[in-house]
């Protein structure tokens, strides 16, 4: 049996699309009403966890750095290009991390999760 090759942001896509169209046709087509914090931290733990650490995002993860407070500059470039910002010193000097086609309004509710993970330290 062949397997053919998915390209990531299909496979992205549909762990974070599909379950909210389920949830969304269950609700008689409305959409739940969830804040960007919250639609945030699912598709960090859909997408990011892997990497980085999803109980606690100012801790290291497996494989990547702490991301609680990350600017919205930061992730833009980091998150869609695999660059840094102008003038921004990385944790980590790295090029692991692929780029991710997020939507600007997906990169809005990371952020918006992230700023909120700022906080817990520990």
């Amino acid at each position: 049996m062949k397997f053919r090759k998915t390209p990531l942001f299909a496979v992205i896509l549909a762990l974070t699309v599909l379950p909210l169209s389920v949830v969304s046709a269950c609700n008689g087509g409305e959409p739940p009403q969830t804040t960007a914090a919250e639609r945030g931290r699912h598709l960090f733990a859909m997408v990011c966890s892997a990497c980085h650490n999803l109980n606690d995002p100012t801790k290291d993860g497996s494989v990547g750095p702490p991301v609680a407070g990350s600017s919205l500059e930061l992730l833009e470039a980091k998150v869609l290009r695999n660059e840094y910002p102008p003038g921004y010193k990385p944790k980590r000097d790295t090029r692991q991390m692929a780029p991710l086609p997020f939507s600007e309004a997906a990169l809005q509710d990371l952020h918006a999760f992230l700023q909120q993970g700022a906080g817990q330290g520990g």
